[in-house]
């Protein structure tokens, strides 16, 4: 009876066995660790093949942009704005922070340093804005054909960098460890909605900077016409001609006598001072007024058409002195030592 019990286990433990054995076609010898590995390098591969191309196209055009945008305003610093009170300043720490961060996220690809150039475009794309608008540290921006360039520059670098910045790097070169640098990348690439959100937030950069330039003045002037009064005022302790407002006047090299050569980007920065002159007696010099092509009179002095600077704010200042800007030599004129 024992014999008989023990061979009828020994037949339920074979068939067990040859029941655990029996899988259906396909699963024959599955490995439950080995399955957890395919799935994870199936995982591995779909990373690489959207951040194996997607990235380095991100990480090149971004670093351009950047690039772009320090440029122009590098130009701007140089060829006037670096004698503008705190604004000059300004202009060359956006040109340092610009190429730096181009070099950095060339060089690296980092998440958090793609992350930081978005936030660099956005904040100068800021300033820009709330120049025009309600101006900054004294200094009102117009609108300029570079001006909006490099509005459209940055809002173009805030989505390819803050796509940089979500967008995970493939497993062979995705940051490791638990420093800050890695836990800071790691967040941005769980953002939930990120895409989305850099999509909208571009879209509204580009709405809010063509509101803006189409508000601002492109050829703002000292005066709508009329009478305008030309006096003279001190600066650094030399006696020169004014607008009735205090403004320095100057005059452009680049203009023949009794015709104005300043138009369009020129005349942006250089206001035209427009009306019939009224001078102070003992003002020297003769006054006249030249024809604009839109029609309008320029004030003149010995046959000089004469301009203000949109970065001097107030009586006593005279940045655009010496400025060689816009295709000639800039200058205040002198009536006493």
């Amino acid at each position: 009876m024992a014999r008989r019990r023990e061979g009828m286990t020994g037949r339920l433990a074979r068939q067990d066995s040859d029941e655990s054995q029996t899988e259906p076609d396909g699963h024959r010898y599955r490995d439950p660790g080995m399955e957890n590995a395919q799935v994870a390098t199936m995982e591995n591969k779909q990373v690489a093949t959207s951040g194996g191309w997607l990235r380095p196209a991100l990480r090149i055009t971004g670093a351009g942009l950047l690039t772009a945008t320090a440029a122009i305003h590098l130009d701007l610093y140089l060829t006037g704005f670096k004698n503008i009170p705190t604004i000059g300043w300004l202009f060359l720490l956006q040109v340092i922070a610009g190429f730096a961060l181009a070099i950095l996220v060339l060089a690296t690809g980092n998440r958090v340093v793609a992350a930081l150039g978005a936030g660099f475009a956005v904040a100068t794309l800021a300033g820009y804005l709330l120049s025009i608008w309600f101006g900054l540290f004294g200094f009102k921006e117009v609108r300029t054909t570079a001006g909006i360039v490099a509005g459209i520059i940055e809002v173009a670098a805030f989505a390819v960098l803050g796509l940089l910045a979500v967008t995970p790097a493939p497993a062979d070169q995705a940051a490791k460890g638990d420093g800050l640098i890695q836990r800071l990348g790691r967040m941005l690439t769980g953002l939930p909605m990120a895409k989305p959100a850099i999509a909208v937030l571009s879209g509204l950069g580009l709405v809010l900077l063509f509101v803006a330039v189409a508000g601002a003045s492109g050829q703002p002037t000292t005066s709508s016409g009329g009478t305008v009064a030309i006096k003279t005022g001190k600066v650094g302790g030399v006696t020169v001609l004014t607008n009735a407002k205090g403004l320095t006047v100057y005059r452009f090299a680049a203009d023949t006598p009794g015709k104005s050569n300043c138009y369009s980007s020129c005349a942006a920065y250089w206001p035209p001072v427009i009306g019939s002159p009224a001078h102070a007696a003992g003002v020297p010099g003769t006054f006249g007024t030249t024809t604009r092509t839109d029609g309008s009179k320029q004030v003149t002095w010995n046959g000089h058409p004469l301009y203000t600077y949109v970065g001097d704010s107030g009586p006593g200042q005279a940045h655009g002195n010496n400025l060689n800007l816009n295709g000639g030599l800039w200058k205040e004129i002198v009536v006493t030592g």
